[in-house]
């Protein structure tokens, strides 16, 4: 007698309507009220020992600069390296706010790391495992964070520390039922090539709650993505992969239409990137303090001496990549025939596998290019930074990976436009999707850039209307 096949579902949409329903709960979860959360969030930090300082170079444990090319590296061989790298951009031209060719230094990580959420369902609600975690970069050192959030090197114990809680439900089959799982980029211009694992699992067994974890709904998250410096960016590219059916009666553009621009921006674009020694990184200077720009613009590569008693290890030393301003993440957006569009930005990057990747309409430091006359600076950069009040739909403060950036901090905005400042046939790079549409391409690994998820994150968990 033959065994039986059964079929599964090709999409299940219930992982989406559970998560709207889960959107739908702001006020209070399994344990903690959201009006509770600043004091929680507060008492675990005053629970550890944190401290970071800046050290010179010479300080750092373990790490040391190369004699033959300068880059500095950890003696395990693990980890991550500062390099150099040297990047040619060819195809179509762009503004003075973007060079053709360019050194800079950048970090080198192939590991694939696991940033992990674990939800289950309590009295009916879907609840997602966050966690109070300390990052040196981080400029309040404690943020809501995944489950787990863990490169290869930290859960396969190189740092022979405590063991990663919760990882064997991200890494053991059968733990718990996968709602999202995809491949996704981290800073193109400051990684080269590095990618982590976006995971959400459903848990099937109880799951006891470790000291600096909570239950929270995706409505208290969203809540939270409101104030500044709370929600790390690690938990925001993880939201961002959950399912989200938006209800959208059509688009400018068909998925095939969209698919289609897209796969034609990265055929257009020329760009070659190789690895270099530090040392022969041209126009960057190093002192016993810092690697910077010689026009003081960009980043810095700095280094730190962290205590942290809530890590899987108590204190370690690092260098960190710091950005030199305020960042300026921004989407506009428009509605045609009532459907809210976002105006996305098909973005090169030098650190980008696949050369391009869709990003908000802006993404720059603005005083990189505060030298440069208005029609010379990025596209769309004036709209933004001169909206009226009543255009703003979302604004708020949130820092980058703290555990690679010292206070990356970046200005997340949505901003609202009409024909004049934003016209229905946009610039050449340029295209008009619904926040559906980008949510179905971000099933696809490195098709949609690491900030650009975080204002998708804030749309799945619907801490902003459109």
């Amino acid at each position: 007698m033959s065994d039986v096949i059964r079929l599964a579902t090709r999409n299940d949409s219930s992982s989406s309507v559970r998560m709207w329903q889960s959107a739908a709960i702001t006020d209070a979860g399994a344990g903690l009220r959201t009006a509770d959360f600043a004091a929680w969030l507060e008492g675990r930090r005053r629970a550890h020992h944190l401290q970071v300082r800046r050290i010179p170079f010479a300080d750092l444990d373990g790490w040391a600069f190369e004699e033959a090319t300068g880059n500095l590296r950890h003696r395990s061989g693990r980890f991550f390296t500062v390099e150099g790298l040297h990047v040619v951009r060819g195809g179509p031209p762009v503004g003075p706010y973007q060079a053709a060719e360019w050194e800079q230094p950048i970090i080198v990580q192939p590991e694939v790391g696991i940033l992990g959420i674990l939800a289950k369902e309590i009295d009916g609600v879907l609840h997602l495992l966050m966690q109070a975690k300390m990052e040196p970069g981080n400029p309040n050192l404690v943020q809501l964070s995944p489950t787990v959030q863990a490169t290869y090197s930290n859960y396969t114990g190189v740092h022979r520390g405590a063991p990663v809680k919760y990882l064997d439900y991200f890494v053991r089959p059968g733990r718990g039922r996968v709602i999202a799982d995809v491949l996704q980029s981290e800073h193109g211009s400051w990684f080269l090539q590095k990618s982590n694992r976006n995971m959400i699992v459903e848990a099937y067994d109880d799951v006891p709650v470790e000291e600096d974890f909570c239950w929270l709904t995706l409505g208290q998250i969203a809540e939270l993505m409101r104030r500044d410096y709370v929600v790390n960016m690690d938990s925001r590219t993880v939201l961002a992969c959950c399912p989200a059916d938006y209800d959208e009666a059509g688009a400018l553009y068909s998925d095939t239409e969209v698919l289609s621009w897209f796969t034609a921006e990265r055929a257009r674009h020329d760009l070659r990137a190789w690895r270099m020694p530090l040392d022969d990184v041209a126009d960057w200077v190093r002192d016993e303090h810092r690697i910077a720009h010689t026009a003081n613009r960009y980043f810095r590569v700095v280094a730190v001496a962290v205590e942290g008693s809530s890590r899987e290890v108590a204190s370690w030393t690092q260098p960190l990549f710091e950005p030199v301003g305020l960042g300026l993440v921004a989407f506009v957006v428009r509605s045609f025939a009532g459907v809210p569009h976002l105006l996305v930005h098909a973005r090169v990057e030098g650190g980008f596998l696949d050369t391009v990747e869709l990003g908000a309409t802006v993404q720059c430091t603005p005083r990189n290019s505060a030298h440069l006359d208005s029609a010379d600076r990025p596209p769309f950069l004036d709209l933004v930074l001169n909206a009226a009040p009543h255009q703003i739909r979302y604004l708020a403060l949130h820092s980058e990976e703290g555990g690679r950036f010292m206070h990356a901090n970046n200005r997340y905005v949505i901003v609202e436009a009409d024909e004049d400042s934003a016209p229905a046939v946009p610039p050449p790079g340029f295209l008009w999707v619904t926040p559906g549409q980008l949510s179905f391409l971000l099933r696809h690994g490195r098709y949609v850039n690491v900030q650009a998820r975080t204002l998708l994150a804030i749309l799945n968990a619907r801490a902003v209307q459109l």
